[in-house]
């Protein structure tokens, strides 16, 4: 079985050059992080964006900004490598 981030990088294992168990594990943790990271990163872009939001701030403004922040939410189903991420910009 290989994994989706397998690109035949050299991956070490207990004993040396890792094992295709080994490799598919290895890689496998490392995609959780990246999710973490990744999700950690949009959470605190969303988070500076709430106040857009509320019940006091005009339509207009709270439309304006709803792309944006769905363009947030939707970004950990794009990207597998913080590297390649390309984030939204924000609205004017």
């Amino acid at each position: 079985m290989k994994h989706k981030f397998d690109e035949g990088q050299k991956l070490y294992g207990a004993d040396g050059e890792a094992t295709p168990e080994e490799r598919y594990q290895i890689l496998s943790d490392l995609e959780v992080e990246f999710t973490e990271r990744l999700r950690n990163k949009r959470n605190e872009m969303l988070a500076e964006t709430d106040w857009t939001q509320a019940e006091d701030i005009p339509q207009a403004i709270r439309d304006n900004w709803k792309p944006y922040r769905q363009s947030l939410r939707d970004i950990t189903d794009t990207y597998s490598s913080l590297n390649d991420v390309v984030w939204p910009t924000k609205p004017e």
